[in-house]
């Protein structure tokens, strides 16, 4: 005889997922396999398993160990997620996932969430450039253009385009544009596309070929696009 489940064990056995997580989460900078691997985690800790391990959620997804393994330390560096040291009665320290991080960027005032979705755009954007997801690696050097360095959204945005113009893609390029801006005082994107042309116009001698300019998004951030 099969057992019938209730409407109210169907009830109580639900996790509560906000609407804003489905209409932020593009903007925030995840794709559906990172919000898909959140929702994982919070269902784990509903149930009381504060730590599932990436085999554990592997079981569960259609990612395998290894790229949601890779996709917990994104979570971690994009700050949409943390591991905090939790101490249980009778029990020695043990870590547990936290979306706070997550439950803050959805939840803020108007002006901190356009801050997030900026921020979160920037990660967008940079994997449409290069065609593939960052790395870890990658995701940590903008983290620290916006967190340590300072450089607002919009002028990181600006290096992407100005290292597209220059047909040198790639992270280490970038970087020396931005920081070559910070010694020369730009910090906005006015300065910086001025800096630009004056670069360009100077580098165009009477010897060289009228290359046809590119329309794209990207090279139209000279004629004043954002």
């Amino acid at each position: 005889m099969t057992k019938q489940i209730s409407i109210q064990d169907i009830l109580l056995n639900q996790i509560q997922i906000p609407v804003e997580l489905f209409l932020a989460y593009k903007d925030l900078g995840l794709n559906e396999k990172e919000v898909m691997l959140l929702l994982q985690i919070q269902r784990f800790l509903q149930d009381r398993v504060d730590f599932p391990t990436p085999d554990q959620l592997a079981a569960y997804v259609t990612m395998d160990e290894k790229e949601c393994a890779h996709l917990l330390r994104a979570l971690i560096q994009k700050d949409m997620l943390a591991i905090k040291q939790q101490e249980r009665e009778g029990e020695k320290l043990s870590e547990a996932y936290c979306l706070t991080p997550l439950w803050n960027k959805l939840f803020s005032s108007d002006i901190q969430q356009q801050e997030a979705s900026t921020d979160g755009t920037i990660f967008i954007l940079f994997e449409q450039e290069f065609g593939r997801p960052l790395s870890p690696f990658e995701i940590e050097t903008i983290n620290a253009w916006l967190d340590q360095d300072h450089i607002s959204p919009a002028l990181i945005k600006a290096g992407l385009r100005e290292s597209v113009l220059m047909g040198k893609l790639n992270f280490k390029y970038i970087d020396r544009i931005l920081r070559e801006w910070k010694k020369k005082g730009i910090h906005t994107v006015e300065q910086a596309r001025n800096a630009s042309k004056q670069f360009h116009s100077s580098q165009t001698g009477t010897n060289q070929p009228t290359k046809k300019r590119d329309t794209s998004f990207y090279y139209n951030w000279l004629e004043g696009e954002d």
